[in-house]
């Protein structure tokens, strides 16, 4: 399908979505979830991409849902709406490919969500962060409240969900919202030199780490770790694998 509000380029291995609504701070609309659906689909059909990187066109990342277009919800719909969201930002997830938020400018509600939703975040010095929703009588309704505790803390969760604090980059940092923190200017130039380091690596075992560290998450500690011994034993039989560790014992780079 065409799309109207994702942009979608290629850098090698990478493959990187910006998020074009800048008259709406890129607010997500029902089409956004339709068009990055469709995307997803097309992306998990590919070998060739390694990473995944999502940011935002002009000063936003994503200033929230589309209030316009939730205002004329019931109950019914507001549900539909929530859970819409939720599956699509599950599938980030659930892709074998490492996802990383870029964030430019404004992450607020929808926009955070969206960015605890991808792997990891890297922000610029400008970038804030916040879930406002109570300003409006609602609660988050992309998985704010479960994500946002787990990254950070039920305290710092349930700070910032009820007092609707917007923070700075800085801050978010400090609490582990965030990975990393440039200048403005300097985003997308050291996102993408982390997605070409995180692609230079073998496939299978960025997956499996993906994979087993995601779902060591809701696991006891214990089967979380008889996971890791399994995901470790299965690299063994992959040829990657096996070109890792000889190409390690010939002192050479190795060629996945």
């Amino acid at each position: 399908m065409e799309y109207s509000i994702l942009k979608i380029s290629y850098q090698e291995k990478t493959a990187v979505v910006t998020i074009s609504r800048p008259a709406a701070l890129n607010a997500l609309n029902t089409l956004f979830f339709t068009e990055m659906d469709d995307f997803l689909d097309t992306l998990e059909k590919r070998d060739d991409i390694k990473v995944l990187v999502i940011t935002g066109e002009g000063k936003a990342f994503v200033a929230g849902a589309d209030i316009a277009e939730m205002s004329g919800m019931n109950s019914e719909g507001g549900y539909r709406f929530s859970t819409t969201g939720q599956r699509i930002f599950d599938r980030l997830g659930k892709l074998k490919i490492p996802v990383i938020a870029a964030v430019n400018g404004y992450a607020l509600g929808g926009g955070c969500e969206l960015a605890m939703g991808c792997d990891f975040r890297i922000a610029s010095k400008n970038a804030k962060f916040g879930q406002p929703e109570i300003n409006l009588g609602l609660i988050p309704g992309y998985a704010a409240t479960q994500r946002l505790s787990r990254l950070c803390g039920m305290g710092n969760a349930l700070y910032l969900l009820m007092t609707a604090e917007t923070i700075s980059a800085e801050e978010a940092l400090r609490i582990g919202l965030v990975q990393k923190v440039t200048e403005p200017e300097l985003l997308m130039e050291e996102v993408m030199k982390i997605a070409g380091r995180i692609a230079s690596n073998g496939s299978h075992a960025l997956q499996s780490i993906k994979e087993v560290t995601r779902k060591g998450m809701e696991m006891t500690f214990a089967d979380g770790s008889e996971l890791e011994s399994k995901s470790f034993g299965w690299l063994f039989d992959q040829p990657s694998t096996k070109e890792g560790m000889k190409a390690f014992l010939e002192k050479r780079k190795p060629e996945w």
